[in-house]
């Protein structure tokens, strides 16, 4: 009797997106420009290995801008920080570096403006994710958090026809529409943002997750467990057909007892997770007669981001001081 082919599907697109891509490479170039130590506040990202990786060049991660010593450089997380997080820093004389998503700046900034016109904005998230935590920090006033759909029935507004709803980025996209729907039923009136909150990449990975899972037996999505959108792959994956759903670190996680009697394997990774990492992955499942790797891509990602203004201003100085004095 022959053996039934064992395959992998492998998710595209699937790893860094440009805001994590734009926050590492913020740390890298500023261990490189000021020279180590670089402080940065929480995780620049949400991934183990990242961390680890700065960590070991010079970077140093601290929960809270007083752990800086007065005048040194610390670099704020891709998540965002809440204004009082700048004025924390400028207060010690930091050198401050903001590396926040620019489509959580956005989040930001539609906060802001809803919260100028005196809006009360809803914001669907999960209670305690530094990314709510600094968008509410940015209206407090009118910002209450709604954490998933069960969450509507406490619910408690001023105006119903002056209230619209805004989410963090990193959610899953049909949790969130929802919990929307839910909030319309109470809340006719309800506002929606001016552009979809849940950003490209998260509803891309989730997008292609979805096409394979039904037909994998198990999926391994590379990721932290901190990371919100690398839970959440797992998550869709089940949702949408998925015998088995997994999330590693590391290759050496995987546990042998995942893969008997599996024949299709499908891999994803989280948003902030190095495609190293996935790799690694690959060959461990290679080495047990999953060889073949089909990959399956549903959209092509192009999106850059430049890195932050002040980092700039400071290399084109910098390159212009090299240049004078050479």
């Amino acid at each position: 009797m022959t053996e039934p082919r064992k395959r992998v599907l492998l998710a595209k697109p699937r790893g860094y997106c440009a805001g994590v891509d734009r926050a590492v490479q913020t740390v890298e170039e500023a261990l490189k420009l000021y020279g180590a130590p670089v402080y940065v506040r929480k995780q620049i990202v949400h991934n183990k290995h990242v961390v680890n990786t700065l960590e070991s060049r010079g970077a140093i991660f601290v929960e809270e801008n007083y752990e800086v010593p007065e005048g040194a450089t610390v670099v704020f997380s891709a998540h965002g920080v809440a204004p009082e997080v700048h004025d924390q820093a400028r207060e010690r004389n930091l050198k401050a570096i903001d590396a926040t998503c620019p489509l959580v700046t956005k989040v930001h900034h539609e906060a802001k403006r809803f919260a100028a016109e005196d809006y009360d904005i809803l914001l669907i998230g999960h209670e305690g994710h530094e990314e709510v935590i600094g968008t509410a920090g940015e209206a407090p006033a009118h910002i209450q958090l709604v954490d998933g759909p069960d969450d509507v029935a406490n619910v408690v507004i001023r105006d119903p026809a002056k209230v619209v709803w805004l989410s963090q980025t990193t959610l899953s996209v049909d949790e969130t529409m929802e919990t929307v729907a839910r909030l319309k039923t109470r809340l006719p009136l309800l506002q929606s943002p001016p552009s979809d909150d849940i950003c490209y990449a998260t509803s891309n990975r989730q997008h292609v997750i979805k096409e394979i899972a039904p037909d994998c037996d198990v999926v391994i999505v590379v990721g932290s467990t901190n990371s919100s959108n690398s839970v959440r792959l797992v998550e869709v994956a089940l949702g949408a057909g998925a015998r088995a759903g997994h999330l590693v670190d590391y290759a050496s996680e995987i546990q042998e007892e995942w893969l008997e009697g599996a024949t299709t394997v499908g891999v994803s990774s989280g948003a902030s997770v190095p495609d190293e990492l996935v790799m690694e992955v690959l060959a461990f499942l290679a080495e047990r007669g999953f060889g073949e790797v089909t990959e399956y891509t549903t959209a092509e990602e192009r999106l850059t981001f430049s890195l932050p203004q002040e980092l700039r201003r400071d290399m084109k100085a910098a390159a212009a001081a090299a240049a004078k004095a050479s």
